[in-house]
């Protein structure tokens, strides 16, 4: 056990309870009523018209991108983040666009808002914002640019559940929001994810790409009938308006979002204060303290070193193994993603020295636990162990 962990009691007593009373019902336990309302719930609290469940944050990026190609046409270049989780990327790929990467600013960890209307081009598609860690990387320039020039905005809130921009929660802005309640994020339905939009049309071709791309799924009944009509050589139960796979989630999942999503708000404020705590401590000398913290929901301490000094960053990482504290190095999805090989022959070879920003996430950066259980006093002997570097 980590004196320190990355995640503590994610799925609590609380949680536990309401799936056993659910199960005492002898319930039919794949994707029905608790979904529906789970989903629901969600729209509401996140502010947007229509919320999709699916199995995995993972999936939302999959659907999210598949949709936009479906109803948008494919081809052409969307901007993306270097610093983000795989998923974001291979989905991008795997639907026929070209990522273009815009380096991060260090501040809020998501991409640079000069670099991204820098990069926008006759082919550009889109942009696929990561909201890192819990920072507003949103700013109203960047809106009302991507407005002007008919750029679609895409939201990828994994990590920043309950995160806002200027009062509006982040996952609200976009054409579509992906959403992930893996074990160790702000919420938690063991695995899953949500795709949230405000398009009615968006929203039905989700419907129908989560499961098998199903015309059944849909709940346009006018716009059922004349897709059935138009195919009326197939059985209306088994219309395959897309190519695609299943990423139904389960009751199961439904349960645990509707008894976590009431303590998501506390939760966050725990996080938030402990976060404040956490900069105020550690050595400015040694760590990065500079943050934008307005509108920020935490998900995990930064811990970036100021100078990019390997045999500093080792001893570093020794101390932390030798006091249990748990970390992940590269912060979110391992650092620079254009050094991954799943994209070489994608981009350019060592494209990942243009941009420095991320490079020096990539070497020096880390992220190490913060949760709601997590106490003051232990965020203290943290602070005060993580300064003993020398």
């Amino acid at each position: 056990m980590k004196a320190f962990p990355l995640m503590h009691n994610n799925i609590t007593r609380e949680d536990i309870d309401a799936l056993i009373a659910f199960l005492d019902t002898m319930p039919r336990l794949t994707q029905g009523d608790k979904v529906r309302a789970f989903e629901q719930a969600w729209s509401q609290y996140l502010g947007v018209k229509h919320s999709i469940y699916v199995n995995s944050g993972a999936s939302a990026n999959w659907i999210s991108i598949a949709a936009f190609k479906h109803l948008y046409g494919s081809g052409g270049e969307i901007i993306v983040p270097p610093l983000t989780w795989v998923s974001d990327i291979s989905s991008v790929i795997s639907h026929g666009f070209k990522p273009v990467f815009v380096d991060i600013d260090p501040r809020h960890l998501g991409m640079q808002e000069d670099k991204i209307l820098a990069a926008i081009t006759e082919d550009t598609r889109a942009v696929f914002l990561t909201y890192v860690q819990g920072f507003n990387a949103l700013s109203d320039r960047l809106i009302e640019e991507l407005a002007k020039r008919g750029i679609p905005l895409l939201e990828d809130v994994c990590e920043s559940h309950g995160a806002t921009h200027k009062g509006k929660k982040l996952g609200s802005f976009g054409l579509l929001s992906n959403f992930s309640y893996y074990f160790a994020h702000h919420m938690s339905t063991i695995e899953g994810g949500m795709v949230s939009t405000d398009s009615d049309e968006v929203y039905q071709c989700l419907r129908m790409l989560r499961s098998h791309g199903m015309l059944r799924e849909a709940d346009d009944e006018g716009m059922k009938r004349k897709l059935e009509q138009q195919h009326a050589d197939l059985s209306p139960d088994f219309i395959f308006m897309y190519p695609s796979n299943n990423f139904r989630g389960t009751e199961l999942g439904g349960v645990l979002g509707l008894s976590q999503l009431p303590r998501l708000e506390a939760n966050n404020a725990l996080r938030n204060s402990n976060l404040r705590l956490f900069l105020e401590l550690i050595n400015p000398q040694l760590y990065r303290v500079d943050y934008r913290l307005e509108g920020c929901s935490n998900y995990a301490f930064p811990l970036v070193l100021q100078k990019p000094d390997l045999a500093l960053r080792d001893r570093l990482e020794s101390l932390m193994r030798k006091q249990r504290i748990e970390f992940r190095r590269g912060n979110a999805g391992g650092g620079n993603q254009m050094r991954q090989p799943y994209l070489q022959g994608i981009i350019k070879d060592q494209l990942y020295l243009e941009y420095p920003e991320v490079e020096h996430i990539h070497f020096f950066g880390y992220y190490i636990g913060n949760y709601p259980a997590l106490q003051q006093s232990e965020v203290r002997k943290l602070c005060n162990l993580l300064n003993q570097l020398k």
